[in-house]
């Protein structure tokens, strides 16, 4: 694994564990029209939101990792 990657690993999971309640996406899918008594659309938007939540915590590690990069070009 290259360091610049290693290095966003490490971020992402310290922005993960500072996290509170982080939710799991549902993985039951819908199965006979329903996703644990929940409709289709909510089990959908649900698993959106979560995703786009994971999303927002990896465009923060790589502006961190970014800003880090910048910070030490500047120091050299």
């Amino acid at each position: 694994m290259s360091d610049r990657r290693q290095r966003l690993h490490e971020l992402v999971l310290a922005l993960i564990r500072q996290q509170d309640g982080l939710e799991l996406l549902d993985a039951d899918g819908v199965v006979g029209g329903a996703a644990g008594g929940r409709d289709p659309a909510s089990w959908l938007d649900r698993n959106r939101r979560l995703v786009e939540h994971y999303q927002a915590l990896v465009r923060t590690a790589v502006t961190l990792d970014a800003l880090i990069d910048q910070e030490s070009a500047d120091h050299l």
